[in-house]
């Protein structure tokens, strides 16, 4: 109890997570038999893993890929592919992301890569500067839960009965029904905001497949890779960081060696805020397995819920409300190992299951107070906070929905692992 009072105070006040949670682990252990030296014990052994090493390499990839002039190659093949449509610059902007989310799998980085080009080009067309940043966060959740996803990489490391290349082959339908959905709103809703866009000729749009081609042979590279058995998930990202190094360096020429320690350090601090949370994680998860707070929580959820229905149900509200206050991959590293269990005794398939927490929790990068794609977009367009959440709200609405479908309609989750025989 005092540990658990522990933990809110410090997040309450601002603590850092990791930090939060092995204050309230050393706590615990204040007032039990274990000696200090046990938790950096665990924390250690929580991250002794080769699969936990794909996170960094994929987090390396993605900033190559971010400083090797992909970005405006991704841009311009949406642009050839959906420019013309109504609404065409909003288009692009959402299949942007679709594309992006093949190469970064980080919706924070898709937001400030995106919104740099897109905030003040939607702008000059006529879109108000609040509803451009929005739509940008708002595609932006996309790039966790299409393939290749470091969320993904990590409930797989948490969980059991689940592989890496299940869920990422389970995020394609979902991240794809997002953007459609994304994209009839803003057919309806945006249309009259824009200039009529003229289509490009099929020069161009030859021209900006292929430059389109060499990006996105990555993504296709390393989950083919995974999914034919050739190499595992570390590997396949040692492999991504080796295409982008070519690509940018000696390919598209727009990454310098000059630029590589900026790129190297930025990926080190990225990563290391995710490392370091996984350590304190499966530390504190150890401690209350010891403590048997997972069987007792499972027995308790069990003794109330028998439907998996309630139980999906009662999974998404608490989730939205956790998304509000913490960040995603923080709370997927809490909740998780609890939950999943319990959803597992319960029937419920365990792919499906962690996509609907994945896009949970994903929708959090964009609600306040802790929305982190929101911080970014609204650091880009400057329109201040509450124009950027009144704008984002009806976009939060449609995500919702998709929420909602994923999750009582759980073939769209299943059709391609079983698809692929997982």
């Amino acid at each position: 109890m005092i540990t658990g009072l522990g933990l809110f105070v410090l997040l309450a006040i601002g603590a850092p997570v990791a930090f939060a949670i092995a204050l309230a682990i050393a706590i615990y252990i204040g007032g039990a038999t274990f000696s200090i030296d046990l938790l950096p014990q665990r924390i250690f052994a929580g991250l002794d893993s080769f699969t936990i090493l794909a996170i960094p390499l994929f987090v390396l990839a993605g900033e190559l890929m971010n400083a090797s002039g992909i970005t405006s190659r991704v841009i311009n093949l949406a642009n050839a592919l959906v420019g013309h449509a109504k609404a065409g610059l909003a288009q692009v902007n959402i299949w942007s992301s679709v594309i992006f989310a093949g190469l970064s799998g980080s919706a924070v980085a898709d937001t400030s890569a995106i919104g740099r080009i897109f905030i003040p080009s939607m702008e000059k067309e006529g879109y108000p500067r609040d509803f451009a940043a929005a739509l940008t966060a708002a595609s932006s959740v996309i790039g966790p839960i299409i393939p290749p996803s470091i969320p993904v990489i990590i409930y797989a490391l948490i969980t059991s009965n689940v592989s890496v290349p299940a869920l990422f082959l389970a995020g394609i339908v979902p991240g794809i029904l997002l953007a459609i959905a994304l994209s009839v709103y803003v057919r309806i809703f945006a249309a009259n905001y824009a200039t009529p866009r003229g289509r490009m000729n099929m020069r161009q749009k030859m021209r900006a497949l292929w430059d389109g081609l060499i990006p996105l042979f990555m993504p296709v590279f390393v989950i083919g890779s995974i999914l034919a058995g050739i190499v595992t998930p570390t590997e396949a990202a040692s492999f991504a960081v080796f295409y982008a190094l070519v690509v940018g360096l000696f390919v598209f020429r727009e990454l310098k060696p000059s630029d590589l320690p900026g790129v190297f350090a930025n990926s080190m601090r990225d990563s290391s805020s995710i490392l370091i949370i996984m350590g304190t994680v499966a530390a504190a998860n150890w401690f209350m397995t010891f403590a048997g707070i997972p069987q007792a929580v499972s027995s308790f959820v069990l003794g109330y819920v028998d439907s998996p229905t309630m139980f999906l149900i009662l999974i998404n509200i608490m989730l939205l409300g956790v998304g509000l206050v913490l960040e995603g991959i923080a709370a997927m590293l809490v909740l998780v190992p609890i939950l999943h269990p319990i959803a597992i005794s319960l029937g419920i398939d365990p792919t499906h299951f962690g996509i609907v927490v994945i896009f949970n929790l994903m929708i959090g990068l964009i609600t306040p107070p802790m929305g982190l794609c929101l911080f970014v977009a609204d650091a880009i367009a400057n329109v201040g906070m509450a124009r950027m959440i009144k704008s984002i709200m009806p976009l939060f609405l449609v995500e919702l929905a998709v929420l909602i479908l994923i999750t009582f309609v759980p073939q769209l989750v299943t059709f391609m692992p079983n698809l692929f025989g997982f």
